[in-house]
């Protein structure tokens, strides 16, 4: 679901915690995700309406506020809307802009790795404001048909083992990855979108690897596509 609309007696400190955490997420990671984090900043500060809890702007306003060019800023949106950050709420047709909404509970997720790297009061406030929250529109979650079952590979087996540690971290990073191929020793996963594949290479490639070699020693390397 959506976090509610921030108004009202501390909003303002959960609007700091979430530009925050956006912020540090982006130093983290690779310099692509660094300059979407920035991006996302960007229109947030500048435009976002908490009352309404949405954002209305046109392609070319954008283009100016981030200083690139308009299909830029189509393939930027499209990748941030992919990964469940923002949600289209009315799409611009006919003359009419765009407006967006901001998926907090989203970027919670994507972001709860780096809260420790703030501070201990940091992480406990998110922890605490992000009580409760599903999973919002727009993230990816494997779900199978009625009746199926996943054959039993080093993968399923490792995902198995990913939720018994973070079952929530598990459903939106490593449960939408798809076991592509295995060649030998090297093993391939597949994404469901570039920006899913280089975040988990970016930030949880260490517990990736752990949990696979675990369920199968033989493994002596993988990659993460899209």
């Amino acid at each position: 679901m959506l976090a509610k609309r921030l108004a009202g007696p501390g909003a303002g400190v959960r609007k700091y915690d979430l530009l925050t955490a956006l912020a540090v997420a982006g130093l983290a990671g690779s310099p692509g995700f660094a300059t979407s984090m920035t991006r996302l900043i960007a229109l947030v500060t500048a435009r976002y309406n908490w009352r309404l809890d949405e954002v209305t702007i046109g392609q070319a306003e954008l283009a100016r506020m981030w200083s690139v060019d308009v299909r830029t800023v189509k393939r930027e949106i499209r990748r941030l809307a992919e990964h469940g950050l923002l949600s289209v709420k009315r799409a611009g047709v006919r003359g009419r802009v765009a407006t967006y909404i901001l998926n907090h509970a989203r970027i919670d997720e994507l972001t709860r790795d780096c809260w420790p790297l703030v501070g201990p009061d940091f992480e406990a406030r998110m922890t605490e404001q992000g009580r409760g929250a599903d999973t919002p529109p727009g993230s990816t979650t494997v779900v199978p048909f009625p009746g199926q079952t996943e054959p039993a590979t080093e993968w399923a087996a490792a995902k198995a083992a990913l939720r018994r540690s973070d079952r929530a971290r598990a459903k939106a990073w490593f449960d939408p990855l798809l076991r592509d191929d295995r060649v030998g020793d090297h093993l391939i996963l597949r994404a469901p979108s570039a920006f899913h594949a280089e975040y988990v290479t970016t930030h949880l490639i260490g517990d990736l690897v752990r949990a696979v070699t675990a369920a199968d020693p033989s493994v002596d390397s993988l990659d993460v596509i899209a």
